[in-house]
């Protein structure tokens, strides 16, 4: 915004009160809209399944991401612009992203838009989005709005511990999904980026109660400790492996940790126990391109198998999308109560990435594709991760 603009002196001094740190976020986005000279404005959170856009007020209504102006704005990260419901003036959404994470959309409302209404409109939604972020980690409010059901003790546990749906840069996008949403027990992901290296991890422990998820939950946290002290691969999935014979010898957990190098794209990863990933190259299935023999799962190494972890490389093209799952989703079944299998599932993959549309979306569409089939509701745990390599030309 220049700053000849006569509406910078009142953001200026919005942003410069401290009292604005400790407003709720009704209230922020009302007196920031105010300060910026835009008419009305309301945000939209998305629920924790992406099915709705849940206002943050009782006046708006809540809008289906699917069937929805709004929700094209969040499926396509992009401005949406139609005529008030209410009748006069003109309503434009704007994505609300922190990063590369889909938080919802900002309903602006004006009699008319202008270029520098759009400006503002845009400057809000970027305000928004770091003030959601920053305070949804300990605002109660932001987590009951984005809920349908109640959550059940292990998948709150699991829940309290896990990185942002979706993270990404200039290079690299990352994106997973995990269902039963209110329910999960023993199935986790986690991703992580640093200047050179993407880190990704799908987890499954043993069982479906609140031990499975202690187990997960230590095997998270082992991971991470050791990627945060600059351990590579072989160093960190023994980090796990001592850390479950330590504390749960009687436990053990199932994964793919993998890292990928974003300069020049070669991807290393242990596979423990788990599926292999599928790699998606120009809208095709590159059939066992990572298919290995897998070590036995964390945990138990020493129990069965008498030589070290292996680590496995494959060098990667731009635009390729590596997908990570757990076993839940190959065992969902269709609704002629077939196991779905990894055929199937490729061809959902294929179809679901095969639109041009963004990893986020895709794995969105795939497993709403994948519950669908089950009426709603998955047998097992199900998590699905998938990144995307897409280095400047």
């Amino acid at each position: 915004m220049s700053t000849s603009d006569p509406d910078d002196t009142g953001l200026r001094k919005f942003l410069a009160d401290p009292a604005h740190l400790t407003l709720d976020l009704r209230t922020a986005t009302a007196r920031c809209a105010k300060a910026l000279g835009l008419r009305h404005a309301v945000v939209h959170l998305v629920d924790l399944q992406q099915r709705h856009l849940v206002p943050q007020t009782a006046v708006a209504p809540t809008l289906p991401v699917d069937g929805s102006l709004a929700g094209w704005a969040y499926r396509t990260q992009s401005l949406r612009v139609e005529e008030s419901a209410t009748g006069g003036g003109i309503t434009a959404w704007f994505p609300l992203l922190d990063g590369a994470e889909r938080l919802g959309v900002l309903a602006v409302h004006e009699t008319a838009l202008t270029a520098s209404s759009l400006t503002r409109g845009r400057a809000l939604a970027s305000l928004l989005a770091m003030v959601i972020t920053s305070k949804r980690a300990y605002e109660d409010s932001f987590v009951r709005r984005t809920r349908t059901e109640r959550m059940q003790l292990p998948a709150e546990m699991l829940r309290a511990l896990l990185p942002p749906r979706t993270i990404g840069n200039g290079d690299v996008v990352s994106t997973a999904v995990l269902e039963p949403a209110y329910e999960i027990g023993g199935d986790a992901f986690d991703h992580a980026l640093t200047e050179t290296t993407l880190h990704v991890a799908v987890l499954d422990a043993m069982g479906h109660d609140l031990a499975s998820g202690l187990t997960t939950t230590v095997s998270l946290a082992a991971c991470r400790n050791a990627r945060r002290t600059g351990a590579d691969l072989p160093a960190l999935v023994r980090s796990v492996d001592e850390a479950l014979s330590s504390w749960l010898p009687d436990k053990f957990c199932t994964a793919v940790v993998a890292q990928l190098d974003l300069a020049t794209g070669v991807l290393r990863w242990a596979n423990c126990g788990h599926p292999a990933p599928i790699l998606i190259r120009g809208q095709r299935l590159i059939i066992d391109a990572m298919e290995r023999d897998a070590d036995p799962p964390m945990g138990v190494p020493a129990l069965l198998s008498t030589h070290g972890r292996r680590t496995h490389e494959i060098s990667l093209e731009p635009g390729d999308r590596v997908l990570m799952y757990t076993d839940g989703v190959v065992e969902a079944r269709t609704r002629e109560a077939k196991l779905l299998g990894l055929e199937r599932f490729a061809d959902y993959v294929i179809r679901a990435t095969a639109g041009g549309e963004l990893a986020p979306e895709s794995l969105r569409r795939l497993i709403h594709s994948i519950l669908a089939m089950q009426e709603g509701r998955l047998r097992d745990d199900a998590t699905l991760l998938m990144f995307e390599w897409r280095p400047p030309s």
